[in-house]
C-alpha cells in the first residue's frame, strides 16, 4: 500500500505552490511526503535514493516534472528513475496535451495522467490511447482565512483585480506568419474562428480546420502538426484576455493588474488600467483578498476551470469568470459567481458596474461562493480524490 509520496517543488514557480498544498493536504491524509526541490536536483536525488521504498511510494507530478527527460532522474541506459525504482508516477497535466507532445518517449512504465479539462481527456483517448487516464480533475483553490472566512467589503480598496500576465499579439505574429501567405492566413482562419465562436475547444476547433483544409491529411498526420498549433493557443487567450481587461477600463472601471506585460496593452482609458508587479501566487492571493471583484478570463478550458475561480471564491472576493461547461453544471451563476461571454463584453462592463453598486448582492454572493468552494474546490479535496481513485487501487 502506498504510504510515501514524493512531490516537486521549485521548478515553475505556480507549480511548485500547488505541489506545496497538494503536498499538506497529503500529509493531513498520512502519507509521509518528499519534496524534491528542482533548484538543488543532485541533493535532492541523493536523498530521495534513501526515501523511496519500491512498493509503497509513488510520485506525484505537475506537467512532467520527474519524467520529461532530466538527466539526473535518468541512468545511462535511458531508464527513468521512477520505473528503476518500481515506482508509479501521477502526472497532473495542466495545460493542453499538444503542448507536450515531445515528453511522452520519457513516461515510465508505470505512468498515469491526470487531466484538467475533459476535452483534454478526449484528445488523450484519441491521439494517445496507450497512456492511462487518472481521473478528470480540475484545478482547485487556496484560501488564506480559516472558517470565520475572508475579509469583507469595507476591508477591499480594490473594485477589479486581474492576477495573470498579458503577452501582446505582436509577439506571436512572427510564428504565424513565418511560412508564406497561404500559411497564414490557414492560421488567422483558426484563430478567427475562435474569437466569433468562443465556446470552441481549443484541440476540436483546430481539427476541425485541419480535416477541412488540410488535402488527404491522416489521423497520424493530425497527431504530428498538433504541437504545431500551440501559438493559435496563445494568440486566442491573450486576445481575450487583453479585450476582456480592455472592456472594463473603457467603461471607466478600474482595473488593478497584477503580471507582466500589461504596460504592452493599447487602451483609450490607460487611467483606469492600474499596473501592479508580477507576483508570487501567494501575494497574488492576498492581493485578491483586497478586491471586491476577481476577473478571469479562463485560458481556454471549455471542459474544465482554473485555479483563478476557486482562488477568488476562497478568498472572498466575487468571481467573474467566461464561461465553462464544467462551470456552468458545478457552479450556480449569480449564486457561487457571476458568467460573462467573450463576445459581449458590454453586458460584462454593465455586471460589473451593478454588482460594485449593490453591497447586499455582493456580500450574499460573497458568502456563497466561499462555503462552495471550502466544500468541494480545495487541494485537499482534490488530494482525496487522487487518494481514493488512484493511490489507494496502486499495488
Amino acid at each position: 500500500m502506498i504510504r510515501k509520496l514524493v512531490l516537486f517543488t521549485k521548478g515553475i514557480e505556480t507549480l511548485s505552490f500547488f505541489s506545496e498544498q497538494l503536498g499538506e493536504a497529503f500529509e493531513k491524509l498520512g502519507y509521509e511526503v518528499f519534496y524534491f526541490d528542482q533548484c538543488a536536483e543532485y541533493d535532492s536525488l541523493a536523498r530521495l535514493v534513501w526515501f523511496s521504498e519500491p512498493g509503497v511510494t509513488a510520485a506525484v507530478s505537475f506537467n512532467f516534472d520527474g519524467c520529461r527527460g532530466e538527466s539526473y532522474l535518468t541512468d545511462a541506459k535511458g531508464v527513468n528513475f521512477f520505473e528503476a525504482r518500481g515506482i508509479p508516477l501521477i502526472n497532473i497535466v495542466v495545460d493542453h496535451p499538444f503542448y507536450y507532445h515531445k515528453f511522452l518517449p520519457y513516461l515510465p512504465e508505470d505512468y498515469t495522467q491526470i487531466y484538467i479539462d475533459r476535452e483534454h481527456g478526449a484528445y488523450l483517448e484519441r491521439f494517445f490511447p496507450e497512456i492511462k487516464r487518472g481521473p478528470f480533475l480540475p484545478l482547485a483553490g487556496t484560501s488564506l482565512w480559516g472558517t470565520d472566512g475572508p475579509p469583507g467589503w469595507d476591508e477591499r480598496p480594490i473594485d477589479v483585480v486581474f492576477t495573470g500576465n498579458y503577452t501582446p499579439l505582436s509577439h506571436f505574429e512572427p510564428a504565424l506568419t513565418r511560412i508564406n501567405d497561404e500559411y497564414t492566413e490557414f492560421y488567422y482562419g483558426i484563430i478567427q474562428d475562435f474569437i466569433e465562436h468562443p465556446h470552441l475547444g481549443m484541440g476540436t476547433g483546430i481539427i476541425r480546420h485541419l480535416e477541412r483544409e488540410v488535402e488527404d491529411i491522416s489521423e497520424a498526420g493530425i497527431k504530428e502538426i498538433m504541437p504545431d498549433m500551440i501559438m493559435i493557443d496563445l494568440y486566442v487567450r491573450n486576445y481575450f484576455r487583453g479585450e476582456v481587461v480592455k472592456s472594463l477600463a473603457e467603461a471607466g472601471i478600474p482595473v488593478t493588474c497584477y503580471g507582466a506585460g500589461w504596460e504592452h496593452l493599447e487602451c483609450a482609458r490607460p487611467d483606469m488600467l492600474i499596473r501592479g508587479e508580477p507576483l508570487s501566487s501567494l501575494d497574488c492571493l492576498r492581493q485578491i483578498s483586497r478586491a471586491k471583484i476577481s476577473l478571469n478570463v479562463l485560458p481556454w478550458f471549455k471542459e474544465g476551470a482554473h485555479d483563478r475561480v476557486f482562488n477568488s471564491m476562497l478568498n472572498g472576493a466575487v468571481c467573474i469568470t467566461d464561461w465553462s461547461r464544467y462551470l456552468e453544471e458545478e457552479l450556480e451563476a449569480g449564486e457561487d459567481l457571476l458568467f460573462y461571454e467573450l463576445n459581449e463584453r458590454e453586458a460584462l462592463a454593465e455586471e460589473t458596474r451593478a454588482l460594485l453598486g449593490d453591497r447586499e448582492r455582493w456580500e450574499e454572493i460573497s458568502r456563497r461562493g466561499f462555503r462552495t468552494a471550502s466544500e468541494r474546490h480545495t487541494w485537499a479535496a482534490r488530494a482525496r480524490r487522487i487518494h481514493e481513485e488512484i493511490l489507494c487501487k496502486t499495488l
